[in-house]
Parts: C-alpha cells; sequence; structure tokens
C-alpha cells in the first residue's frame, strides 16, 4: 500500500493529494479509483484511504478508516558524526525505519569529510529527501527531521533538553552499562545518541560531556559508525516497543 504525507487533515472526509505525491500516485504507481493508500498527517494521525476521484492533476482520497500510529512512545534523537563517502546516506534511510524522531549531522575533531556551507546545504536537502522515502516505506506515521549541520558544542548543546544522553564508548562495565540504561529507560523520555567518527571521538569531546551522558558498550568489537548508528537505534528500537 501506497503512503503520502500531508500537512493537513480530511475536509468532509476527503484529502487532496497535490504536486509530485500526486504525480508519483497517478502517473507512475497508476493508481485507479477504488484502490487505497495511508495518508499520514503533520499532527500523527494516520489513515487508510480509496482513491475516488481525479481533479486536474490532484488525487482525491476518501477516508475508510482512522488507524494506530508507528511511533515509538520515546523520541530519539541521533547526533551522527559526519562519515566518509555515502554513509550518511545509509544511516538515514535505516535509522528512520527503526524509529529516530530527529537525525543531527555533527562536525567532530575526527571526522574526515569536511563541509563548506553550500555542500552542507545541499547535503541536508538531500538528506531530508531520503528520510521522506525512508519514512513511506516503513509506514512512519511522520517524516523525521533532518536538523542542519551542527558543531559538537552546538551539538551537546541542544541535547541538553533532552531526558536521556547515551554514547557509546568505552565502558569498564560492558554490555551491563547498556543493559541497565536500557533498563532504566521510561515510555516517553527523549532520548539523545552520540555516534562518533571513524577516528573516535577526540579526548576533549569526551571531557565536555561527561557526566551528562552514559556511556554504554556495543560489545568487544570495533563497529564502523554506520554500524554503531543502526545497532544503537535497534537495541533502543527493541526496548522502546515493550512500552
Amino acid at each position: 500500500m501506497q503512503q503520502v504525507f500531508v500537512n493537513a487533515g480530511p475536509v468532509d472526509g476527503k484529502f487532496n493529494i497535490t504536486g509530485q505525491d500526486a504525480h508519483h500516485l497517478t502517473k507512475v504507481v497508476r493508481l485507479r479509483p477504488g484502490e487505497r493508500i495511508r495518508v499520514s498527517v503533520a499532527d500523527g494521525t494516520n489513515f487508510i484511504c480509496e482513491v475516488s476521484d481525479y481533479v486536474d492533476k490532484d488525487l482525491v482520497a476518501t477516508v475508510v478508516e482512522e488507524v494506530p500510529s508507528t511511533e515509538l512512545p520515546n523520541k530519539i534523537y541521533l547526533f551522527q558524526a559526519l562519515p566518509k563517502g555515502d554513509r550518511m546516506e545509509t544511516i538515514i534511510e535505516k535509522c528512520v525505519e527503526l524509529g529516530a524522531y530527529e537525525i543531527i549531522p555533527v562536525e567532530m575533531k575526527n571526522c574526515i569529510v569536511k563541509l563548506d556551507d553550500k555542500k552542507k546545504k545541499s547535503k541536508v536537502e538531500r538528506y531530508q529527501a531520503i528520510a521522506k522515502s525512508a519514512a513511506e516505506q516503513s509506514k512512519r506515521s511522520i517524516i523525521p527531521n533532518i536538523h542542519s549541520v551542527m558543531t559538537f558544542k552546538e551539538a551537546f548543546e541542544y541535547a541538553k533538553e533532552l531526558d536521556v544522553l547515551l554514547l557509546p564508548f568505552e565502558s569498564k562495565n560492558g554490555m551491563k552499562d547498556t543493559y541497565d540504561c536500557l533498563s532504566e529507560l521510561k515510555a516517553g523520555q527523549s532520548i539523545g545518541v552520540f555516534i562518533g567518527p571513524e577516528g573516535g571521538f577526540a579526548p576533549n569531546e569526551i571531557e565536555m560531556v561527561e557526566g551528562s551522558v552514559k556511556l554504554i558498550s556495543l560489545g568487544h568489537r570495533i563497529l564502523r559508525t554506520d554500524t554503531a548508528a543502526i545497532c544503537s537505534l535497534s537495541m533502543l528500537m527493541l526496548k522502546c516497543e515493550e512500552f
């Protein structure tokens, strides 16, 4: 079933799908009257709708029923160090599928990639498009926001507003610290996860957040930055789905 996102709820029991979404559904997917789509509104409500008509280039869909949200009870913010190559695209796609609420690309001291302002803007636009596609594929109720690129200091200041901050690093108690952190999570808490770059966190970055974040382990093996992000989101999704 195709999924579309809209800004406002139904009017008189109908949605008017416009623009690129209407073009995709009518010209690419070639939906016909009577076929059904899933429509998610910006406020998180979701509806199963039936294609009922075409008006000019727009598609009209009639509400059949409202369906539950697919969102996690916790908002997960991923603070992801800029990786090399196209790994950020993979991270965004997979972490959106796993339930990330917002993804913040972060410039860290040991990042290999260095972006100028023009490239930052174009990259974020590209990342947001990937997030939308992943949200449609995984039937999310919202499109996660891809924040503009931040410095590590800016990211930490932004993260201070969250309830729980986690950082995969060398943990003296190994996976026990991870289990303990997960067991202490509560429904509704906002969770921030910091993932370092290929070169790891710089000592001054760890010093900056020390005392504010909970250090966790992802096991005895050294993971690539994209693997670490996906692993962290998978663990959090598993826990949050219990609530």
